[in-house]
């Protein structure tokens, strides 16, 4: 079976209103793909020390997958949460992006968008740093079955660096270059 080894961190997010950030991340994948060593999902820790909108995490990512085939290529979801002085949190940002198809070294920015209120009472909540929405089920963030129902606005983007490996994949008539 051909191999996928995604070896990186989670760096950083730009661009965000709120001041005290963390990110939980995921790599989803479809059914000709399997997980063999390493987490498909985890958390960053929260990142207080804030300069010019940018909020540092230096979280590891390090998952080895075999596959059968191509369709189903994993994609990296990230959701950023915000937290205030009372220790409650909310999202302020959703996004994903497909991992890059040739081996090396990849810096890679997902753009994230939130969900938006046109209620002026919920924008003020917002701006106050008590609270946002959140999605009922966050797989509507990267399938898209629903997403464009949503009322949204752009966020900030977060960032990762990628070192991907390939093995075996021309023994299954895949080229790389």
């Amino acid at each position: 079976m051909a191999e996928l080894h995604i070896i990186g961190e989670l760096k950083t997010a730009v661009d965000f209103e709120e001041p005290n950030l963390f990110c939980r991340w995921s790599i989803q994948y479809g059914s000709n793909w399997k997980a063999i060593e390493g987490y498909t999902e985890g958390q960053s820790c929260c990142s207080t020390s804030r300069i010019e909108q940018r909020a540092d995490f230096c979280t590891p990512i390090d998952l080895h997958l075999v596959t059968r085939g191509l369709q189903g290529w994993p994609k990296l979801h990230v959701e950023v949460y915000a937290v205030n002085a009372l220790q409650h949190y909310w999202p302020v940002g959703y996004g994903f992006a497909f991992v890059p198809v040739r081996p090396g070294h990849h810096r890679v920015r997902i753009a994230t968008w939130k969900v938006s209120s046109s209620r002026v009472a919920d924008t003020v909540r917002e701006k106050f740093h008590t609270g946002g929405f959140s999605l009922a089920k966050s797989d509507i963030a990267f399938t898209g079955i629903e997403r464009y129902k949503l009322l949204t606005k752009t966020a900030g983007t977060v960032e990762l660096d990628l070192m991907l490996i390939f093995k075996n994949f021309a023994e299954y008539g895949v080229e790389l270059h």
